[in-house]
């Protein structure tokens, strides 16, 4: 193999606003994080999300900004806030599910539009449409190559879980394929419907537990991201878990990462997302810090077992030897790996 993965540490001055600007989606998919319950049923309206893009804007700071719904091109103002937040100087990121409403490409131009991130959860149909939704792959691709033929510049999310990891060296072909230069491993979080499926409603293999063990994760994903690499694709994916030497660090600590709901929640922590423990939100136009227990709060406690908000809310990721102690630890779901492809 050629050049290693390397481990991004986080960036003083960097800052992400992941700018969830309606909950709504033409789909259902198996893992869907978004929960009506804590993020709300309602979309942004537009001066909202004009004002909340000037709310995060910061002229001393680089900072990213990426549009997400549920669905985020069923906003009808959503490149009406592509423009504002160029014009703002974000870099701009769409994480999208593949159907492009309101003639989304022929609204937007490449030069107004950084990234446009395409989830797909499977090499072909068979894989991907009992996760996403019949049709689903056609239509996701389709729009690929439409997007790279225009000039924009596309990128792939693949959510890794027990029902598809098996097939993520196959997106290599079909990424090389298409023309897509980058490609985003993600790890299935415990969040939204993950958190409370239980797979009675199918067969064998949905009645399996949807996140994958250490072992599993290890033994796969470093290499194929590897062999990614190696057909000039740019590959970041979790970091998941510490080896023995390295440093625990939170993100909620030393970095600025932003989740925002419609409902004007502000989260740090994409962990908390199906509680409510975010530590701010958006009161009246303004940036406030929430009163009570928060997300904040356990940002600064040390454990062995690493991340402590995935031992609160997750704690079955991790098991213990015979002594009671760790066999590993958690890093923040935040801290990436990335491998730069060769071509």
């Amino acid at each position: 193999m050629g050049n290693k993965a390397r481990t991004v540490g986080f960036q003083p001055g960097e800052r992400n606003v992941f700018f969830h600007v309606l909950t709504a989606c033409n789909l259902a998919c198996s893992h869907c994080y978004i929960n009506p319950d804590q993020h709300g049923t309602t979309r942004i309206s537009r001066q909202d999300m004009i004002a909340w893009l000037e709310l995060f804007h910061d002229t001393g700071k680089k900072t990213n900004v990426i549009f997400l719904g549920g669905e985020p091109t069923l906003h009808p103002d959503l490149v009406y806030g592509i423009v504002k937040a160029k014009d703002l100087g974000f870099t701009v990121t769409v994480d999208s599910n593949g159907y492009l409403f309101h003639d989304f490409l022929e609204r937007v131009r490449p030069d107004q539009l950084d990234y446009l991130s395409f989830s797909l959860d499977g090499p072909d149909s068979g894989v991907n449409d009992p996760i996403r939704g019949e049709g689903v792959f056609e239509i996701c691709t389709q729009n690929m190559r439409k997007a790279i033929r225009l000039g924009f510049h596309v990128s792939v999310i693949y959510t890794v879980s027990s029902r598809n990891i098996d097939h993520l060296e196959r997106m290599i072909p079909l990424l090389t394929g298409i023309g897509v230069k980058r490609f985003f491993i993600q790890v299935i979080g415990l969040r939204g419907k993950s958190a409370v499926s239980d797979g009675s409603q199918g067969g064998r293999a949905e009645r399996e537990p949807l996140q994958v063990s250490r072992k599993r994760w290890l033994s796969l994903v470093p290499a194929v991201a590897a062999r990614a690499a190696e057909e000039g694709i740019h590959v970041t994916y979790p970091k998941v878990f510490l080896d023995e030497e390295e440093k625990f660090q939170c993100a909620g600590l030393v970095a600025e990462n932003y989740f925002i709901f419609p409902n004007g929640r502000v989260y740090r922590c994409p962990l908390c997302e199906d509680h409510p423990l975010n530590a701010q939100c958006i009161d009246g136009g303004r940036l406030t810090a929430c009163s009570g227990l928060t997300e904040a709060d356990f940002f600064r406690l040390t454990i062995p077992e690493g991340c402590v908000m995935n031992k609160l809310l997750q704690p079955d990721t991790i098991s213990y030897d015979r002594l009671g102690q760790a066999e590993f630890r958690i890093s923040c779901c935040l801290l990436k790996q990335e491998i730069s492809g060769k071509r």
